[in-house]
C-alpha cells in the first residue's frame, strides 16, 4: 500500500526572501509575465497558500523583486565609486557599477524596467521603488556640476542621459548583443561614461515649454 505524500509545510523560517529568490529563479526560466505564486511557493518548498502571508497576487511579489533590485543597483554604483579620487571619476564609476549590476542581475533588471508600469498593486501598497539608485546618480551630477566639469543648470536632464546610456549598454549586454566578455563590457562602458562625460559638458538643450506628464 502506497503512502500518502506529505503536504508542502505552510510555515518557512524565512519565506519572503524564500519566494523572491524563487521569484527571480522562475524570471531566469520563463520570464516575469509566465510564473505563478503557487509555482514560487512549489520552489520555495512550501504550500501554495504560503506566500499570500506576504504578497496578495503575483504582482506584488515581482514589485518586492524589483524594490530588491534597486536596491543592489543602489549599492553596487556606490561600491563601484568608492575608489575615485575626483568628481569625474565618480561618474564614470557609478556607470560602471550600473553594469556591473545588470551582468550580475539580469533577471531583476527585467523586473525592473521591463514590466507595465500598471501592475494590479493596491495603491496603498505601492512604495516609490529606483528613487535612491537614481539619486546616487543625480548627486554625482550636482559634484561634477559643483567641480566645473559639467555645465551649472538642471542637473535633471544630465542625469536622464547618463543613465539613459548606461541603461542601454547594459540591456544589449545582457540581452547578448554585445560581442564582449564581462570585464571588457565594463571597460567598454566606462569609455562611454568618459563620451558622454565630454558631451554633456557642452550641454543638454532645455526642454521646451513646460514638461507634460502623463
Amino acid at each position: 500500500m502506497s503512502r500518502a505524500k506529505t503536504p508542502p509545510p505552510y510555515h518557512h523560517g524565512n519565506l519572503r526572501e524564500a519566494l523572491i529568490k524563487a521569484a527571480v529563479a522562475l524570471i531566469g526560466e520563463a520570464g516575469p509575465q509566465a510564473f505563478t505564486l503557487r509555482e514560487a511557493a512549489r520552489r520555495a518548498g512550501v504550500s501554495h497558500n504560503a506566500p499570500y502571508r506576504h504578497f496578495a497576487s503575483k504582482e506584488e511579489l515581482l514589485a518586492a523583486v524589483a524594490a530588491e533590485g534597486f536596491e543592489r543597483l543602489k549599492g553596487s554604483m556606490l561600491r563601484a565609486m568608492t575608489p575615485a579620487k575626483s568628481s569625474r571619476e565618480r561618474l564614470e564609476l557609478c556607470g560602471c557599477g550600473y553594469v556591473e549590476f545588470a551582468l550580475r542581475c539580469p533577471h531583476h533588471l527585467v523586473v525592473m524596467f521591463d514590466l507595465p508600469a500598471t501592475w494590479s498593486v493596491p495603491s496603498n501598497k505601492r512604495q516609490p521603488i529606483g528613487e535612491d539608485a537614481f539619486r546616487v546618480l543625480l548627486d554625482c551630477i550636482r559634484e561634477a556640476q559643483s567641480a566645473g566639469d559639467l555645465p551649472a543648470g538642471d542637473p535633471l536632464p544630465l542625469a536622464w542621459a547618463a543613465w539613459a546610456m548606461m541603461h542601454g549598454i547594459a540591456k544589449l549586454a545582457t540581452g547578448g548583443n554585445l560581442p564582449l566578455g564581462a570585464r571588457a563590457t565594463v571597460a567598454f562602458a566606462r569609455g562611454a561614461a568618459q563620451a558622454i562625460l565630454r558631451g554633456l559638458a557642452g550641454g543638454i538643450a532645455p526642454l521646451a515649454g513646460k514638461q507634460e506628464t502623463a
